[in-house]
């Protein structure tokens, strides 16, 4: 039974004084029936991970370099990750993919060295309006699946969020058929690649302006196992109420 999950992807917001909104998740959840991971800037993610020592929340990174250490300025390794308190990090969002150039082999890259340092990677994957439009969805997906995720993948190591970059931000949310449609190719690939045991075991996040009025429709569509969440992440007000209905759908 895949345990659910609710990610919080902070993007380049928060400040100090933000790590009192864990406290108030923690608050509302202090026994939540699903795992909860919030993915703070690399500046907060030591704060984070010390304000959530005792607390039901997971902290995780936003990106890793492929690298485990060397002259890369500006970039932090999966090692320095792990060491600064985070068990996770988001590799290959559209606005890594977009914004600067990271090609699925380099999602595999990282998402290896995060495995290598014993961290969740939580691979996006998903596709344009346009190539949404062309019908080309599932082709784009199963070729970001076949080059963004290692061999080195189990079902406790790799979570996939698909994330229609036409929907993240937008306020626009696929239709129930349209999430369940890829949910159900994804976990179809994962099984032909790894086995029944990682196929099924692997759990699959939906991301794309996810909000506490259509959390309930998205997470009961199947093959969801939670949300990867922008946003509404920010603020305990409107990450809480997305928690409560990942709750219920369990």
């Amino acid at each position: 039974m895949r345990r659910k999950l609710a990610a919080g992807n902070w993007k380049m917001n928060g400040l100090t004084a933000s790590l009192g909104e864990l406290q108030s998740l923690a608050s509302a959840h202090p026994d939540p029936l699903v795992d909860i991971l919030v993915c703070p800037p690399a500046t907060l993610v030591s704060a984070a991970a010390q304000c959530c020592a005792t607390l039901p929340i997971a902290i995780g990174g936003q990106d890793c370099h492929a690298e485990r250490a060397g002259p890369h300025t500006g970039d932090i390794s999966a090692e320095m990750l792990k060491d600064s308190g985070a068990c996770a990090s988001i590799l290959g969002h559209s606005e890594r993919r977009e914004n600067h150039g990271e090609t699925s082999d380099m999602v595999r890259a990282k998402a290896r060295a995060a495995h290598a340092a014993g961290l969740i990677a939580v691979i996006c994957m998903g596709e344009s309006l346009a190539q949404r439009d062309a019908a080309n969805t599932l082709d784009i997906i199963a070729a970001q699946m076949a080059l963004s995720i290692p061999d080195t993948s189990t079902a406790e190591n790799l979570v996939i969020a698909y994330e229609p970059i036409w929907a993240i931000g937008t306020g626009k949310v696929p239709t129930p058929a349209q999430i369940g449609e890829v949910h159900d190719f994804i976990r179809t690939r994962l099984e032909r690649r790894f086995g029944p045991g990682v196929g099924r075991g692997v759990r699959i996040l939906y991301g794309g302006s996810v909000k506490p009025d259509n959390a309930d429709t998205i997470f009961h569509v199947p093959n969801v196992d939670g949300a990867l969440v922008g946003g509404a992440s920010l603020r305990a007000e409107d990450f809480s109420p997305i928690i409560h209905a990942l709750s219920e759908s369990t």
